[in-house]
């Protein structure tokens, strides 16, 4: 290609915007005329990228939900399939948010435009039935050690990329790590972390807040930080310290952990946090997802390891006194209990691949643009 490429990247929730912008850093490192435009949030504007629609009005969790947005993403497809028509681009990148994504891969490929796909659908947990509907992906670069075959075994051309939580920076010692948040060195921590989404810690933080209270109760000595943000609300949090912000310190600080299921677990298996899993859905969104699901485990830490790590609690299970009896053998690190999860926790983080995961989507990004097959001659 003799112009510095044209690439549109799409991100419809924080984490993905994150991701996004990563590989567009990457992507200007090494090709630093390249031009991008995105779908996304203020982490992409950041790495520069051309942000054209915001995605803070989109972003939904559960089945339920989604449908009050059909109509914005709808709009949004539209002016999308505009610019592809147009030749703007020569590579779709996309990132995570399958519901809407895999939309966009498929008006894409209908205009010749490669669609490189990092951060797979969970096909494999809800619907192996649906990987029919990557085929418009030329490329699906993945983050979980298992999808590479899994995906290929189904005709899907996918890499391993390692996860992207390998590149962030090393936790402060938990000595500095508890001083960072006013916390006493030497006395145990409960870390709580319910979620980085209104809706999932409106649903979690009462049983989290209580299972905190039981386990004081107990363990009077215990010291309890919840990881917050600054978009949701914590009513009645008494005695625990919230933190606001990046979540590191808190895992860096902790001895155990309630963790909302999804990638919190795996950042929680970084800092070598032994941890109980929580989920909990609306009740219609929770009743479908119950019988689409094709796994053993809910927790990313346990389909990694391929064992049971960590507890899981779904949904009615979710009580404080439920969480509190599973959590306070954790809280010594010399128990059987807590030893037995470090052991797995370990396993999990050699199997998650080595850092550079941006890196290694940027490289295969400009592979696909160099090879051709992108949009029509502007």
């Amino acid at each position: 290609m003799s112009r510095a490429p044209r690439i549109y990247i799409s991100a419809g929730e924080p984490s993905g915007d994150a991701h996004a912008a990563a590989v567009v850093t990457a992507l200007k490192r090494r090709v630093p005329a390249v031009t991008v435009e995105a779908f996304g949030g203020p982490e992409l504007a950041a790495a520069g990228a051309v942000v054209l629609d915001r995605m803070e009005r989109f972003s939904v969790v559960g089945f339920v939900e989604a449908l009050w947005k059909v109509p914005a993403h709808l709009r949004l497809l539209g002016r999308v399939r505009a610019a592809f028509k147009a030749g703007r681009y020569d590579l779709a990148i996309l990132v995570d948010y399958p519901g809407y994504h895999l939309r966009v891969a498929a008006e894409a490929a209908a205009l010749g435009i490669p669609v490189l796909y990092y951060i797979a659908p969970q096909m494999w947990a809800w619907a192996p039935g649906r990987v029919r509907k990557l085929t418009a992906v030329r490329r699906l670069a993945v983050i979980l050690p298992f999808e590479e075959a899994f995906f290929r075994d189904h005709g899907v051309a996918a890499t391993f990329v390692g996860h992207p939580l390998k590149d962030r920076p090393a936790p402060p010692p938990r000595a500095e790590a508890r001083r960072m948040l006013g916390l006493d060195s030497q006395r145990p921590v409960l870390g709580l972390f319910p979620g980085s989404r209104a809706l999932e810690v409106k649903r979690l933080w009462p049983a989290f807040r209580d299972a905190a209270t039981r386990v004081r109760q107990a363990r009077p000595d215990v010291q309890v930080v919840a990881a917050g943000t600054p978009h949701a609300h914590y009513p009645d949090a008494g005695a625990i310290h919230l933190h606001v912000g990046d979540p590191l310190a808190v895992f860096a600080a902790a001895d155990a952990g309630l963790c909302k299921s999804g990638t919190t677990t795996l950042e929680a298996a970084l800092a070598d946090v032994p941890m109980v899993i929580a989920y909990r859905l609306n009740p219609v969104s929770f009743a479908i997802a119950i019988r689409m699901l094709r796994v053993p485990h809910v927790g990313l830490v346990n389909l990694i390891a391929e064992r049971d790590v960590s507890a899981e609690l779904l949904q009615d299970a979710v009580t404080p006194g439920a969480l509190a009896d599973a959590v306070l053998p954790l809280l010594d690190p010399e128990s059987v209990a807590a030893r037995r999860q470090r052991e797995g926790l370990a396993l999990v983080r050699q199997r998650l691949g080595s850092p550079g995961a941006a890196d290694r989507v940027a490289a295969l990004a400009l592979e696909l643009c160099a090879g051709g097959g992108g949009g029509r001659a502007a």
